[in-house]
């Protein structure tokens, strides 16, 4: 709508209300894990088009500094860090915020799949998959909720999957991680209201990532058919995903806090 427009079916509003964005990130500091592929660096580059200053958080420096050259404004950070290792997570973080100051917001991104038969599944794969899907996501939000870590109001979000409300034939290590994530999400949003955080979940559905490639690739033409017609509105794109996350980080969202919002093309709809 031009703002032409918008003066003639709303001609009580002014200038500067008319202009009013209210995804609106401005001034806020907000990490993204994950941020070098996929999910996370949409995300990035949609919370730098908000305003935000974004920490961009994965295991390989030098893909972390492509997606910062990607990035609008500045004061951009990269912080490599390998999220297998959970044991260290708090006193990185500890490290790092005092470079960043107070986080405003903490969206958690990394993750891995896995497809595997349950007959074929070995104690080492479960454990492997629950510590970097589970495991660093609680011991992020517990860095997090740290005094001086975070500023008041501040936003947690976590990505889950619609793998986490649904089942699916050689994935019950990666559903296990994803419904618990979604658990997790509702615990810490009673928890931490008391720090003035709000904690909220996004679950996607197939989204077009080189992921979803690896996938294609395991399962062949046909398998991949049937799963492409489970999504009533096609596979979805990492910004459908980012455009998600933004609302839920923004003012937008202040009433909203234990929910996970399914973005998933209809996927759980059937």
């Amino acid at each position: 709508m031009s703002e032409m427009r918008s003066r003639k079916c709303w001609p009580h509003l002014n200038n500067d209300l008319v202009m009013i964005n209210p995804l609106d990130l401005t001034g806020s500091v907000i990490m993204v894990t994950g941020a070098s592929a996929g999910i996370g660096k949409s995300t990035s580059q949609l919370l730098s088009r908000l305003g935000a200053r974004v920490v961009l958080v994965s295991r390989t420096p030098a893909t972390l500094t492509a997606t910062v050259e990607t990035l609008e404004g500045d004061g951009h950070i990269i912080a490599p860090f390998d999220f297998n290792k959970p044991d260290e997570i708090e006193q990185w973080f500890k490290t790092l915020v005092h470079k960043t100051g107070p986080l405003n917001g903490l969206i958690h991104c990394a993750g891995a799949q896995l497809l595997r038969p349950l007959k074929l599944l070995s104690s080492m794969e479960i454990e492997s998959l629950l510590r970097l899907n589970v495991t660093s996501g609680l011991i992020l939000a517990k860095a997090f909720r740290q005094k001086n870590h975070h500023a008041s109001p501040a936003s947690i979000v976590f990505i889950s999957s619609a793998m986490g409300q649904v089942g699916a034939i050689g994935r019950s290590v990666y559903c296990a991680s994803k419904a618990s994530v979604i658990g997790m999400t509702k615990a810490l949003a009673l928890e931490l209201v008391s720090d003035g955080i709000r904690v909220n979940c996004v679950a996607p559905g197939f989204v077009v990532t080189g992921m979803l490639k690896e996938i294609e690739n395991t399962l062949g033409e046909a398998c991949f058919a049937e799963i492409r017609k489970m999504h009533p509105l096609g596979f979805g794109d990492p910004l459908d995903v980012a455009n998600a996350v933004a609302f839920l980080l923004a003012n937008t969202s202040r009433w909203i806090t234990g929910t996970t919002l399914f973005v998933d093309g209809g996927y759980t709809a059937q």
